[in-house]
């Protein structure tokens, strides 16, 4: 008993005798000695994929990278920035095999990063975009990173245009992160399509990824789309058909990694309406917001999927330049759990520049995730292009490869009543040029459809930022591209969410209750 009440005496005597060293050592300054919130600060270190141009042998691709100005970065640090080719290689499994078509299968990539290969675009400033160009059919997918100065919202464009054949017309994409979960509702396995999901692994180590096909009527089972492996920085090609043995008009494909990350992105040929990229549709939530549905957009056609266990039932509405309207003949869209809908919203726009609004009705909480199939022109002169629900631009959104004619930028502030202020920065050209910036309001419940700025003495392509001011309602962005080949309307949409040039980082300080617990 003696000898316990002593110990304990001890303890509490060497604990004081802690606790005092940590008073003394604490730093003096407010707010040291709890952790207090958190702040945001530039990221180090981005990473960026951009899958296979193009195969076909008429084909022309512009990459176009850039980092906006005024984020900063590691204090000291100037940065590197680069995209590396990954050269064509067959899997250590043995497996492969083409389509038929000059394609390859889910068993064949491009693999392995090229020993002392040149990096493609790569950036040595900030606020000054670098382009590179290439009309090579067999052009491999990039992987690349960027750090320092240049990680904050380092952003590369792909824009391919193709000449003839099945999917000609203006494909662009913004090179995607890699990440684990995907949702790409409007793919289709009709025999007029042509869609290819491409998996891009920027890793030392495989990617496993399952995909799974939904239609109308649910899951569309296949042994064909689960354990694909996609071997270290290497990229996959699966053709979406071989996943299911039916025609599938209106489909959503889920891509999972289980082991590994990848980078994932659709390109969607179709033989009458052209060729687009599909990127991947915002994380399923209970609404979405679709922005930049053009003008002149000669058909608008809506896909959405319900991944979880409960239907979801949509508000449908038009956030046209003159506030939210709802569409003639689709006031609400029902999807049910598991399940795809559609709806074919023809001519929408009627000549006006608009963005889809879908909130949730009757109290429904079941996320969907939602993308639209837009066309312009008539006839055997049409185009499409997509447009996937996005989240709000956030402190900043950046989109490059702006031309000197041919863009439109569209914002919508989706919630009415609540106005949305931004400040859009056109940088310097990659040629030559001067920034300029313009500040413009967006109603609450409305679409901001504008040419963007251009740099004053553009020389070259420019890119786009664009940051909400203080206390702005949220808003969505999206810039078409129109690059007309002949009488062929050519164009593509690219949504701008947040570029996310930031990341959260908790306030650490020291916390002395943690030396009695």
């Amino acid at each position: 008993m003696k000898r316990t009440i002593m110990s304990l005496i001890g303890a509490a005597v060497a604990l004081g005798a802690v606790t005092g060293v940590a008073a003394v050592a604490a730093p003096d300054t407010p707010g040291a000695t709890t952790a207090q919130g958190a702040s945001r600060r530039p990221v180090e270190r981005s990473a960026l994929l951009c899958p296979p141009p193009t195969s076909s042998e008429v084909g022309e691709t512009t990459y176009t990278a850039f980092t906006p100005e005024g984020t900063g970065g590691k204090a000291g640090s100037e940065g590197t920035a680069g995209l590396l080719p990954a050269p064509s290689g067959k899997q250590p499994d043995g497996k492969g095999g083409q389509d038929g078509k000059g394609k390859t299968g889910a068993g064949q990539g491009q693999q392995g990063p090229q020993a002392g290969a040149t990096p493609v675009a790569p950036l040595k400033k900030a606020g000054i975009p670098v382009t590179a160009t290439t009309d090579r059919a067999d052009a491999p997918a990039l992987t690349g990173s960027a750090d320092g100065a240049l990680a904050p919202g380092w952003t590369v464009q792909q824009t391919t245009s193709v000449a003839a054949g099945n999917g000609r017309g203006l494909l662009g994409l913004s090179c995607a992160a890699p990440d684990t979960d995907f949702w790409f509702p409007g793919v289709s396995t009709a025999k007029d399509r042509q869609d290819y999901i491409h998996l891009t692994n920027p890793d030392d180590t495989p990617a496993v990824v399952d995909l799974d096909l939904r239609g109308k009527d649910g899951p569309l089972k296949s042994s064909s789309g689960e354990n694909i492996t996609v071997p270290p920085h290497s990229t996959v090609p699966v053709l979406i058909s071989t996943l299911t043995g039916t025609p599938v008009q209106d489909a959503a494909l889920h891509v999972g990694a289980r082991e590994g990350r990848v980078g994932a992105s659709v390109q969607a040929a179709d033989a009458k309406l052209g060729g687009d990229w599909l990127p991947a549709a915002a994380d399923p939530a209970p609404g979405a917001v679709l922005p930049g549905i053009p003008a002149d957009a000669t058909g608008v056609h809506l896909v959405a999927v319900a991944p979880g266990k409960e239907d979801a039932d949509l508000k449908v509405q038009l956030a046209t330049p003159n506030g939210l309207i709802t569409p003639a003949g689709l006031e609400t869209l029902h999807v049910k759990s598991g399940m795809t809908a559609a709806a074919d919203l023809k001519d929408l726009t009627k000549g006006e520049a608009g963005s889809l609004v879908l909130t949730p009705a009757d109290g429904s909480k079941a996320p969907v995730a939602v993308a639209l199939r837009v066309t312009r022109g008539k006839g055997d002169k049409q185009e499409m292009a997509f447009i996937p629900a996005t989240g709000p631009v956030g402190d900043r959104a950046t989109v490059a490869d702006n031309r000197d004619k041919g863009g439109t930028l569209s914002l919508v502030a989706p919630e009415k009543g609540k106005d949305a202020k931004v400040t859009v920065t056109a940088s310097a050209g990659s040629g030559g040029g001067t920034p300029v910036s313009k500040t413009y309001t967006v109603k609450g419940g409305s679409t901001l459809a504008v040419e963007p700025p251009r740099p004053q003495g553009l020389k070259g392509s420019y890119a786009l930022t664009v940051t909400p001011a203080a206390g702005s309602g949220p808003v969505h962005a999206a810039r078409t591209l129109a690059l007309p080949q002949g009488g062929l309307p050519a164009f593509t949409v690219q949504t701008l969410p947040d570029d996310r040039g930031t990341v959260v980082v908790p306030t650490a300080g020291e916390d002395l209750r943690l030396l009695l617990k």
